[in-house]
């Protein structure tokens, strides 16, 4: 009888550790406190709002970014081993999305904080429908988006609605 015990431990234990690896961690975004928090990358403060991202490592640290691009930056410079999850935000309702499961329209005429001119969508439909509001633009995804070249557009730098990383400043 407890030979039977013994091995019906074991069991529920192999079970149990099987059931927790398969489980896989939940990260899950931290909101945007525009008084305190700065951008990763370019140290600039973060508006709370559509084009803040953001990414959660495996140890649960939050790293925050202005703009999609300084996101990218991040990864470019730190690789992806120790990230847990990556968070864009919807452009209309504001609402985090994982980065992988976003479509994203593209235009190096779109006015975002860093001048990337990317935004990012829950829905395909809402890209497409941007794109066409806006008369210009590239719909991407995720994937696409890892072989995207990912340039600054230094005329909307220049332009006065955005400051470059070495500014200080921030889009409005």
């Amino acid at each position: 009888m407890k030979k039977r015990m013994g091995f019906l431990l074991v069991g529920l234990a192999a079970m149990l550790m099987l059931l927790a690896a398969c489980g896989g961690e939940k990260y899950e975004p931290q909101a945007i406190n525009e008084e305190t928090d700065v951008c990763a990358i370019c140290k600039m403060a973060i508006k709370d709002d559509q084009y803040a991202t953001q990414i959660v490592t495996k140890d649960g640290q939050s790293l925050k970014f202005d703009d999609i691009g300084c996101l990218n930056q991040w990864k470019t410079e730190n690789g992806t081993d120790t990230i847990g999850a990556e968070f864009v935000r919807d452009y209309n309702s504001k609402q985090w999305l994982r980065y992988e499961k976003a479509y994203y329209a593209y235009d190096a005429n779109y006015k975002t904080p860093m001048a990337y001119g990317i935004v990012s969508f829950e829905k395909k439909a809402d890209a497409e429908a941007y794109i066409a509001e806006q008369g210009e633009g590239t719909l991407m995804t995720a994937e696409e988006l890892s072989s995207h070249s990912w340039e600054v557009n230094r005329e909307m730098m220049d332009m006065g609605d955005m400051h470059g990383h070495e500014d200080g400043g921030h889009a409005s």
